[in-house]
């Protein structure tokens, strides 16, 4: 049985790790980091919240995925 059929949409999603406003900063289960949904002013807030705690996030296209070195 695959697994997509019995848990649909777990590989795709993710864990939340912050929230910043209507954003969520998910890391995906390829050890990618998503930033989604939100205003500016949240991808902002993100962005500054990201450079304090996960200096070691690399963002790999602007405001959108980062990925861990």
């Amino acid at each position: 049985m695959n697994i997509k059929h019995v848990f649909p949409g777990v590989l795709h999603e993710g864990e939340v790790v912050a929230y910043f406003g209507q954003a969520r900063l998910v890391k995906r289960l390829d050890c990618t980091f998503e930033l989604r949904g939100g205003s500016h002013e949240d991808h902002s807030a993100a962005k500054e919240w990201i450079s304090l705690f996960m200096h070691e996030a690399v963002l790999a296209q602007p405001g959108l995925r980062m990925v861990a070195k």
